[in-house]
């Protein structure tokens, strides 16, 4: 009985704190908390450069958009139509102004007003734009360049 008493001692001696499988699972746990921390302080060295390099390139911050200097709502005539045909639609495709308006936007173009050799962008109500495709129309909008922000649409 004497060997196996000291081959136990002998053993928690070198073991002191408890079985092999605890020190295993002790070491796991250990990693994954160095790992997460690791991990934690490069997602904040990350964030922080970010924040720096975005002050940096003067973008806007985020949140409500602020009152323009802008012009006023203005008036504008024209005929609704596309980037890709402008005021003259492929009379071979056997369509009207507004179909052929239409399924072009659908293709990837974006809206236009077309008044004589002028061309507006067109930027608002998608659905009001498509109700009056292919059609002369007033605009009530906001200029901005080559761009009008449509605020109202009427057929004239």
């Amino acid at each position: 009985m004497l060997a196996k008493e000291q081959v136990r001692g002998a053993v928690r001696a070198v073991w002191p704190s408890g079985s092999v499988s605890s020190i295993k699972a002790r070491f796991w746990i250990e990693t994954v908390a160095v790992v997460s921390a690791v991990a934690c302080a490069l997602a904040l060295v990350i964030a922080t450069l970010g924040a720096v390099a975005g002050a940096a390139a003067g973008e806007p911050e985020s949140g409500p958009p602020r009152a323009s200097s802008a012009a006023p709502p203005q008036t504008y005539e024209g005929m609704i139509t596309d980037t890709h045909c402008g005021a003259k639609h492929s009379a071979a495709l056997g369509r009207t102004a507004t179909d052929c308006t239409i399924v072009c936007v659908r293709g990837g173009e974006q809206f236009v007003l077309v008044d004589g050799d002028t061309r507006y962008l067109l930027e608002g109500d998608l659905v009001a734009l498509r109700r009056v495709a292919g059609q002369r129309v007033r605009i009530i909008g906001t200029r901005n360049g080559r761009k009008i922000s449509v605020a109202s649409v009427v057929i004239t």
